[in-house]
Formats: structure tokens, C-alpha cells, sequence
């Protein structure tokens, strides 16, 4: 068995393809209409086609359960916040926080309401240190990582 890919259950379809790819920068690799695939593996499926494909009812579909996320890492995280700010129609989930691993991450709404996380990329992080004047093992030791995990990201 291969895991191919998570779909999300979106409102409109064309409303969503132009979020994703104004402000993740996701294209379109492939469009059967009710059905989409971004760049990134992630696939997008009209909810009247979903009611079909379930047997569900238009009530039984419901939106902003706040129990999963995708996932995004971002080399430039601080233009991507930049970015975020700028668009008025971005509805936060929090603002830009720092993990005790000195990762920076935000969280925000899709359009209906599926949460997605950027996050500063881990090498990134690394180099932050680093560049801050850390060791490498006092960058292992402030991240909670293995030296040799620091040594690879160093590089």
C-alpha cells in the first residue's frame, strides 16, 4: 500500500484554487473539474461531488473542525509572514509563535476553514543559531536535537 495524498472538501472549488496558489504558491497539476491536485500532493474536492461519493447529506459535511492541519515548511519565513499580513482575507489561527526548539510557525484558515501551518524550515532554524553565534552543540542542546542533526543542517 502507497499513501498518495490528503484531499480537502472545499465550498468552490475555483475560490480555492486561487488561495492556494496566491498564498502558498501551489499550482494546479492536474483538474477534473470536482476533482484537483496542487503541486505538493494535496488534492481538492468539490463538496457536492464528496455528498455523492460518502452518502452524505449537505448537513453531515461540516467545516472548521480545528482536528487536523496541513503542514508547510518556509525557507523565507519571515517574507512569507510579510506576505500573510498584507492579505486582508486571512483569517489567523494564531499569530506567529516560537516553540521551545526555536521553530516559528503560524496557523491559519483556508477558506472553509481547514487550518494550515507554515513553519520556519528546520535547517533554517539551525542556521539561525548558528549565524546567532551557538555552537553546534549548544544549538543541538537549545533545539532538543542530536548533534549529528545539526552537523547535517550545518552544512
Amino acid at each position: 500500500m502507497k499513501f498518495k495524498s490528503p484531499l480537502l472538501v472545499v465550498n468552490d472549488i475555483e475560490k480555492s484554487k486561487k488561495f492556494y496558489k496566491d498564498v502558498l504558491g501551489l499550482r494546479v497539476i492536474l483538474d477534473f473539474g470536482a476533482n484537483v491536485t496542487l503541486t505538493g500532493g494535496v488534492s481538492l474536492q468539490t463538496k457536492e461531488s464528496w455528498k455523492e461519493f460518502i452518502h452524505k447529506q449537505d448537513n453531515e459535511i461540516i467545516f472548521n473542525g480545528n482536528d487536523a492541519e496541513l503542514y508547510f515548511e518556509e525557507d523565507n519565513f519571515d517574507s512569507f509572514v510579510e506576505k500573510l499580513n498584507e492579505l486582508k482575507f486571512i483569517e489567523y489561527v494564531h499569530p506567529v509563535i516560537e516553540y521551545s526548539w526555536g521553530q516559528r510557525v503560524v496557523r491559519f484558515y483556508d477558506l472553509d476553514k481547514h487550518i494550515l501551518e507554515v513553519g520556519e524550515n528546520m535547517n533554517v532554524v539551525c542556521k539561525r543559531f548558528i549565524m546567532s553565534g551557538l555552537t553546534i552543540e549548544e544549538t543541538a542542546k537549545r533545539m532538543n536535537v542530536p548533534i549529528n542533526y545539526v552537523q547535517k543542517c550545518a552544512k
